[in-house]
This record gives structure tokens, C-alpha cells and sequence, in this order.
């Protein structure tokens, strides 16, 4: 621990590093590579879900102008093995060959069935229609419940079921013990839309071969260029050690570019095969049938309650959409979730279950959030469904059953250990900053005089789990990686810093943040920290980016590492200043001996006196550089409380968001500028899957929605003015007691939304609408509530009875929504 009290950097609005390449146009995306030689690689895709490949001619591609080389499947099977899935979660799980390009059947629109690489891109594209297939149409399996059935058609006939897996938790008592002496029950069932990521840089890969050593060097637009490096190794035999992955700047990944893709090693294989470099780069139509999916999920949830809202137990089944192939971690997401549909709460039994199913869509996997948001929206929607039920106010429902700050640490009955938190603080401050009170006494009143345009208040409190780590939990879930981080410090001659981080960002501010962290501990200027990222070979050691976990363990091995430079220049310090360790004191990076504060040294001399090695003891090594490997003992835990109001037209079914608050508490702060524009953004892709997203197909398992006309984002006037706040718990788990923030917004959005628009159409009737809340399905729900054909199942057995059941029984309505049964819209 050094003796430095004040942090002069964390906390601190630093604008980022990065942005003035970014804003000048100086970046150095993976397109942008050009080296001599260059070839281009295209990929002719399935335009069918499902169906034998009984020809596949590629020679007429060989006749275009501007071709060098045409492959089909068969061609490249010999070099490349099936792609990875690192995620097995269970021992039966069912793993089918993935191969990069079809050999016998595609199982997706979109599997690819042959490449060509010519000298340009355009070329290597127009040659692709003269490529000969013959598709022999096999039935494509979309619907998940019938994809179960007994006889349904198999997406992998080899396999005899699409059934992946089925992964079982339950903890606490058994539900059935609390179901049958609960007074309220209720069923819910809710429906995860597929979504398609959409980051601000495509896809592209760039490999240019040394053919002397056998070496090769990988550019790729990736999240993970450790584990694509040994993920490479393993599909294509060539050895880690002559293999180096650079992940150049990287524009925007959301969980889309955690992947080891086919198109990667494919790229590989055709520049081992043809000695030249090679290049490909995704169109966002093909982006949009070849990059994986997220979410896609159907969710059947039960809770168990007593009349005066004290929550029982919450029983959850889930169908998880693997799509047609398993990739890096697609098992893994939804049992990620797993453990959060708890939540915040305190409950007495939980009973999960998730069955995995093989479908003949684009395969899904981490997508901002990676199970958590799924989990989030299924409990902050049927905490508001009971509320209902029991006429009590959203929020006073919660309040009944939260931790409490003083409870903290507090161990969930999914098992997870909660190390800080402060539910009441985050939501005082939100309702408060929000006009709760006013806007409840509005919507009333609007209720009353029967106003088309009706006003919804929507909550949701949440916490997630973050910085994925700990190893031993990451062994215990079947995960194929640990959950450590790496860093190292290099002091410069001249006194610069070098910080060497395992971490690999694509937006996130690693270069500002961790300049801010070294820059403290070392007491140098911000400005002489560099931060080298991102390239194998520059820093070796690493564990990449993903699930909020870049600042919970790489930054906590930055700081580390930090220390220990401070530490090992303590050394030095006191055989120059003729001083004992003990005597010494560091502030704001000098070293000086107590009571004598004239004798000092800055451990910028310090880096200069190691260099030059002149004066050191026996035994002292001249350089005081360090590195340090986290493993951490804890997730990290960050929380909050998102209110949001909307204005529903009921004659149009149009939904306008009002006003949006919300208060994360995402412990220490390094930039609050950077947290605030990581807060912003996942708020935009929650409140997406709430109004606008879905990836739709049609019955014979076409993608729909494969185009920005089809697929609709929001812009910035499609969204309102955030206000944002915090509260800080210091996260106990590392000693910068921070939290991740990364996926916060995406997380607790979505159910604010959606509970937003289902409370203003309550007094009609309505009991929820399916995401995306489109105007079309508004006014349908509005439609089927008014003509009485909105069912569904409000509760269950003998929980009806009593006054929340003779109110449903009478048609009485409260203040937050109307009691019994569920209207599916």
C-alpha cells in the first residue's frame, strides 16, 4: 500500500485519450489495412434455413475477372475444424460440428456454402453469382415449444432431438412448499425478441502471412483478440506461438464481436492456402444475417406472494433459442442470467430451469447485457403484475421486499454474495429527482376524464452481476476460461509510463481510465501514461472484454501493478536518500524522508537512476517495472433505479417517452464523464428492445429484418433528454471499489418501458404488450382488451381468494391497475 492519501486523477472529468483520433478521422479501423498484394475474400450464403447442399459448383466464379481462387466447404474441411463453443453447460450437453462453410446442409439463410477471393472487393462480390448450388429443401424448425415436440424435424438429424441442454437450479425451500401456502400466485409469460446488433464499425478481418516462418498476423475488429488467438490455434492447427491477433481501434462491439467467427478462420485458412494477405469486411445486410443474434428467449415466470405483498418464492422455466450452431459462449448466456432473477429481493425458494433449443436461425450469444437484461425485465414485470394484484404502488412492492443497506453483505437465494449496495438511497434520490408524486396525481387524473393520450410510470430497481470472474465459479458453471486479468507497468527512462493492459476496448475509455489510475498511484502526470492494448504481442497476457468486467479486474490489476512499481521504488529511493524504507514517505510520486522533507527523489529520477544502474545495491535488479494477474474473489455488484413516464396514444397506439430518471449506484468513479456516456448509451439500446427492435422471420425461416429499412434503431430524436444521477457504495470486492457500468443502462431500461406503457393502458384492461412495443401492438392490445379477447393466466388455485380476487371478480379498478387475469396481446 503506498503512503499517497489524495487522488488527484480518479474521479476526475478527464476528456478521453482516444477521441481525437476518433473525431479527426485518424483511426485505424480494420478496413482501413492495406498492405501489398491484398486479396478479397467474399462468402456466398444459404438464401435457404434448411436444406441439403447436393451441388455446389464454384468453377464458373474461377472464369470472373479479377478472381484468384474459388473454395467450396468440402475444399477447406481438411484444414479447418469445427468452430469452438467454450461453454458446455452441462456434461450431456448436445455439441454438433460447426463448420465454417457448409459441407452437406446449411441450417440458417445465411450459413455460409463457398468463398472467392479476388483481387477487389467488388469482384470477389459480383463473382459469387456465377457459383452453382443445388439446394435439396429440408423443413426449417423456428418455434420453439413444437421444435421439442416428439417427431418435430431435427436442425442436426445426426443428433436425434433439438434439445441442447436443460441446466436446473433451486435453492431455499422447494417452490411447491411455498406455492401451496402462498394467498397470491401468479403466472406470467413474457417474450425475448431477438435482436441484432448493430455497432457503429462492421465486421472485418485482415490476415497477412510470413511465409518464411510461418507466421501470421491476425487484424481483426474484435472484442477478444487472447482468446481469438488460441481459439485460431485450435480450428486451424497453426500454433499459438506463430500466430499474432491485433485488435486495431475497434468501433463498438455490444457482445456481437465476443466471437471467434467462421469468416475469421476462414480468412486464416485461404492465406495459408494462397501464401497471400487476405481481407474481408461484412456489408450490414450480411451483418445482419451472419453476425449472432441476442436474446431470444421465452420466459414462463410464477411468483409466490402472501396478501400483504411479502414475496414466497419465484419459479422460472425458460426456452433459449441457440439458433442453428453453438458458438463461443451461446449455452452459457442465459444461465448467466440465472442467478439475477432474484434480483434485489428476499424470497424463501427459487426454482430455475432453462432448456436450450437447436433452431434453424442465426445462432445467438452475448449481446449487451448477456442474460442479466433477460432476467431484469422477467422480474421488474411481474413485480408489477403483483403489485396489481394487490393494489399496492410499484415502488411501496418493492420497498416490502428489497435488502436493506444494512443487511449488506448479503447472500441471495440464487447463492450469489451481494458485498455492498444501497436500494433506499438510489431510489429516494430517482423518485425524487422524477416527480413521482406528481405524476401519479396527473396520470389519476387523467384516468378520470377518460383522456386519450394516457400517461404510464414504469420502475424498475435492479442489480446485475459483473466483472465475470471469480475462476473457481467460472469452473464450477463448465465455463472453458478463467476470470483473471492482467497488467504491467514499464517506467521509461525518461519517466514515462507504459501500462500494458489485457483488456481490449472498443469505446469504453481504457486509455483515459487507466491513465487516471497509474497516474494516481504513481503521482506522475496524466499526460506521461501511455496504455498499450489489444495485440498479443504487445501485451500477452490477457482475458479481453466483455460483461462489464474491464475496470472491476483490469483495472484493479492496473492499480496493482501500480503499487508494486511504487513499492519496488521504494527500495531504490531509500539507498539513494541513505534512508530505511520505513522512514520513507510517497506523495504525488516523490519519495522523501520523514523530518527531512529536502532529501527527496520523484520516481520519475528513480526510473532514470535504475536505468543507468550506477548506484544500486547487491541484489537489486536495475528496472522497478511490475505486472500483476487478478483473480478476483467476487463478482462486482452495481444497482439502481430507472423510473420512466410515457404518453400513450390510444387511438394511434404511438408512445411517446416523457421523462426517463435514473440513479445507478456503480461504486467509485474513475471518469464521470465516461460513466455517464456508458450509462447513455445502454439506456438507447434498452429502451430499443422496449419500442423498436426485433429480428423477425417469415415461416420458411427468412430474415425479414435483415436491412436498416427493415430493422428499425432509434436515432437520438427518437429518444428524450436522460437525467442521470448516482449514489456510491464502494464495491468491497477490489480495492478501487469499483463497479461496472457497461451494461447498467440496457439492463434496467427495458422493464421501465415496458412497465411504463402496460400502466397506462391498465385502467383498459391491458395486462401487457409484447416487445417490441410498436404502435401497431399497442393499439391491438387496446383492441383485444376493449372486445374482451385478451387472456392469459392472472393466478393460480386458492391465491385467488380474497379482496384482490373479489375485485377481479367485480371489475373494480385501482389506482396502479386492475387484479386478475393476464391479457397476452
Amino acid at each position: 500500500m503506498t503512503d499517497q492519501a489524495v487522488a488527484r486523477e480518479v474521479g476526475r472529468r478527464r476528456l478521453r485519450k482516444e477521441d481525437a483520433r476518433l473525431i479527426t478521422g485518424q483511426t485505424n479501423w480494420t478496413d482501413n489495412i492495406q498492405v501489398a498484394g491484398l486479396l478479397h475474400l467474399a462468402i456466398l450464403r444459404s438464401p435457404m434455413a434448411h436444406a441439403r447442399l447436393t451441388r455446389v459448383d464454384v468453377s464458373p466464379a474461377l472464369e470472373r475477372p479479377g478472381v484468384v481462387a474459388a473454395f467450396t466447404g468440402a475444399d477447406l474441411a481438411e484444414g479447418l475444424g469445427s468452430l469452438p463453443c467454450a461453454w458446455p453447460v452441462t456434461e450431456d450437453i448436445v455439441l454438433p460440428d460447426h463448420p465454417s462453410v457448409a459441407v452437406d446442409e446449411v441450417r440458417y439463410a445465411g450459413d455460409p456454402v463457398a468463398v472467392v477471393v479476388a483481387r477487389d472487393r467488388y469482384a470477389a462480390a459480383d463473382a459469387l453469382e456465377a457459383i452453382e448450388v443445388d439446394y435439396d429443401p429440408l423443413s426449417p424448425v423456428l418455434d420453439l415449444e413444437a421444435a421439442l415436440a416428439e417427431g418435430a424435424p431435427l436442425v442436426h438429424a445426426d443428433k436425434g432431438t433439438n434439445r441442447c441442454y436443460t441446466w436446473p437450479l433451486a435453492t431455499g425451500e422447494s417452490f411447491e412448499a411455498v406455492r401451496d401456502r402462498a394467498e397470491v400466485v401468479l403466472k406470467r409469460r413474457y417474450h425475448q425478441q431477438r435482436l441484432i446488433p448493430n455497432a457503429m464499425e462492421p465486421r472485418a478481418v485482415v490476415v497477412t502471412p510470413l511465409a518464411a516462418s510461418g507466421e501470421y498476423t491476425v487484424y481483426s475488429a474484435t472484442q477478444i483478440p487472447h482468446i481469438l488467438r488460441i481459439m485460431l490455434s485450435t480450428v486451424t492447427g497453426i500454433p499459438e506461438h506463430k500466430l499474432r491477433v491485433v485488435a486495431p481501434d475497434v468501433g463498438g462491439g455490444f457482445g456481437s464481436k465476443l466471437q471467434v467467427y467462421g469468416e475469421e478462420a476462414l480468412a486464416l485458412a485461404v492465406a495459408r492456402k494462397l501464401g497471400r494477405p487476405v481481407k474481408w469486411t461484412e456489408s450490414r445486410s450480411e451483418g445482419a444475417l451472419a453476425t449472432h443474434h441476442g436474446r431470444g428467449m421465452i420466459q414462463d415466470v410464477e411468483i409466490a406472494a402472501t396478501r400483504e405483498g411479502k414475496l414466497l418464492g419465484l419459479k422460472v422455466d425458460l426456452l433459449a433459442d441457440m439458433g442453428a450452431y453453438l458458438m463461443l459462449v451461446t449455452p452459457g448466456i442465459p444461465i448467466l442470467g440465472a442467478f439475477m432473477y432474484p434480483a434485489i429481493y428476499k424470497m424463501d425458494a427459487y426454482d430455475f430451469t432453462c432448456t436450450g433449443v437447436f433452431t434453424t436461425r442465426t445462432p445467438t450469444d452475448a449481446y449487451r447485457g448477456a442474460g442479466r437484461p433477460e432476467a431484469t425485465f422477467a422480474i421488474e414485470r411481474i413485480m408489477d403484475e403483483l403489485a396489481a394484484e394487490l393494489g399496492l404502488d410499484p415502488v411501496e412492492l418493492r420497498r416490502r421486499n428489497w435488502i436493506r443497506h444494512e443487511e449488506f453483505p448479503y447472500t441471495s437465494i440464487a447463492g450469489l454474495t451481494y458485498d455492498s449496495g444501497n436500494y433506499e438511497a438510489a431510489t429516494d434520490r430517482a423518485l425524487a429527482l422524477f416527480g413521482y408524486d406528481d405524476l401519479r396525481a396527473e396520470q389519476h387524473k387523467r384516468n378520470e376524464r377518460g383522456d386519450p393520450v394516457r400517461l404510464g410510470i414504469g420502475v424498475s430497481t435492479y442489480t446485475e452481476m459483473c466483472g465475470l470472474a471469480p475462476s473457481r465459479v467460472l469452473r464450477d458453471l463448465r465455463y472453458g476460461a478463467g476470470g483473471w486479468e492482467a497488467a504491467s507497468i514499464r517506467m521509461l527512462p525518461t519517466g514515462k509510463v507504459e501500462v500494458v493492459t489485457g483488456t481490449s476496448p472498443h469505446g469504453q475509455g481504457h486509455e483515459t481510465c487507466w491513465s487516471q489510475i497509474a497516474a494516481d498511484v504513481l503521482g506522475v502526470p496524466f499526460e506521461d501514461v501511455e496504455v498499450l492494448h489489444g495485440d498479443t504481442k504487445a501485451a500477452p497476457q490477457g482475458m479481453d472484454t466483455y460483461g462489464s468486467r474491464s475496470l472491476a479486474v483490469g483495472g484493479e490489476a492496473v492499480h496493482r501493478a501500480a503499487r508494486t512499481v511504487v513499492e519496488k521504488a521504494r527500495k531504490v529511493a531509500a539507498h539513494l536518500l541513505e534512508a530505511s524504507e520505513q522512514d520513507l514517505e510517497f506523495n504525488d510520486g516523490v519519495f522523501s524522508v520523514k523530518g527531512s522533507p529536502e532529501a527527496r527523489k520523484t520516481i520519475q529520477e528513480i526510473a532514470f537512476e535504475t536505468f543507468t544502474n550506477h548506484d544500486l545495491p547487491d541484489g537489486v535488479e536495475p528496472t522497478i517495472n511490475a505486472e500483476h494477474v487478478v483473480d478476483p474473489e467476487n463478482f462486482s455488484y452495481p444497482h439502481g433505479t430507472h423510473l420512466c413516464a410515457v404518453e400513450v396514444d390510444t387511438e394511434t397506439g404511438r408512445t411517446r417517452i416523457r421523462s426517463y430518471v435514473c440513479v445507478d449506484d456503480v461504486g467509485r468513479v474513475v471518469n464521470p464523464m465516461i460513466v455517464e456516456g456508458q450509462v447513455h448509451g445502454g439506456l438507447a439500446q434498452g429502451i430499443a428492445q422496449a419500442l423498436y427492435e426485433e429480428a423477425v422471420y417469415d415461416d420458411d425461416g427468412n430474415l425479414l429484418s435483415g436491412t436498416m429499412a427493415d430493422y428499425l434503431l432509434p436515432s437520438a430524436a427518437d429518444l428524450p433528454e436522460f437525467v442521470t444521477d448516482r449514489t456510491e457504495t464502494p464495491a468491497a470486492s477490489n480495492a478501487l471499489g469499483v463497479k461496472g457500468v457497461g451494461e447498467a443502462g440496457t439492463i434496467a431500461s427495458t422493464p421501465a418501458v415496458v412497465n411504463a406503457v402496460v400502466d397506462a393502458l391498465r385502467p383498459l384492461g391491458v395486462r401487457d404488450v409484447r416487445m417490441p412495443c410498436s404502435p401497431h401492438r399497442v393499439w391491438q392490445a387496446i383492441r383485444d382488451a376493449r372486445s374482451g379477447t385478451a387472456g392469459g393466466t392472472g393466478g393460480t388455485g386458492p391465491a385467488q381468494s380474497g379482496q384482490s380476487g373479489q375485485a377481479a371478480q367485480s371489475g373494480e379498478l385501482g389506482q396502479y391497475g386492475q387484479p386478475g387475469e393476464e391479457g397476452s396481446a
